[in-house]
């Protein structure tokens, strides 16, 4: 299997950022990692093993990128504004840096928005927002409202609110969503979400279906046994609905 490292410095995030590539052809698989992870992690936990029979046969192509995480919601060293703001860098970096080396490398048509917990929130955030650049998002246990605390998970925001924070939750910004270019693009992708039942961000896919149901946007919810919010949930996920 074709492994390529990339590394080079960001204008748009002024610091060096590390990206992953795996296979040599195939759909594209955008893949943001959980709150932890680095551009390692889909690899060191096993899931690009589990996606190898695709990889290796050309039919997929693995983008694994750098969390930022203790940059943007999780920086509690920052005040709440400077979190939102470094997260849309964050996303311009993902869409004017990374995207347009994914087309130059490989010319599919299928982008895929994959995420694992909080990078779930990244893979629906960029899809729902720029649904023309993506055919499809696979989001596993996954939280859409930041805001809102759920068990030890408090408000990612500390309560500070505004427009930048409002178009980067999925639960706030579609209800409202009446254009009819983005429904057109969002209807036409294959959205697939998947959450545990004793997950905490139950609740939030729950809303998040219901939103999208409420917009005819077709979707899938699957809801596994247990929480489901692990490593080996997750592989036997990749294999099923990535």
């Amino acid at each position: 299997m074709r492994r390529e490292h990339h590394r080079w410095w960001s204008e748009r995030l002024g610091r060096d950022m590390d990206l992953l590539v795996f296979g040599h052809a195939g759909a594209k698989l955008l893949v943001f990692p959980t709150r932890d992870g680095r551009y390692s992690e889909y690899e060191n936990i096993g899931m690009i093993a589990r996606l190898a029979p695709k990889i290796e046969a050309g039919q997929m192509q693995v983008w694994c990128l750098e969390g930022l995480a203790g940059e943007t919601f999780y920086a509690n060293w920052m005040v709440p504004p400077d979190r939102i703001r470094r997260f849309d860098a964050y996303e311009r970096y993902v869409l004017d840096e990374v995207m347009p080396l994914m087309r130059r490398a490989n010319p599919h048509d299928c982008t895929i928005a994959h995420g694992l917990s909080l990078g779930a929130h990244h893979a629906a955030d960029i899809a729902f927002r720029h649904p023309h650049l993506f055919r499809k998002l696979a989001a596993f246990s996954g939280r859409y409202d930041l805001t809102r605390p759920v068990e030890w998970f408090g408000d990612l925001m500390g309560g500070h609110y505004e427009d930048a924070v409002y178009f980067h939750m999925p639960n706030h910004y579609l209800p409202g969503l009446d254009c009819d270019w983005r429904l057109h693009h969002l209807r036409r992708m294959d959205i697939v979400l998947v959450i545990g039942a004793e997950d905490p961000f139950l609740d939030d896919n729950l809303r998040l279906s219901g939103i999208l149901a409420s917009k005819t946007i077709p979707h899938r919810l699957e809801i596994w046994d247990g929480r489901a919010h692990r490593g080996s949930a997750w592989r036997k996920m990749a294999e099923i609905y990535v």
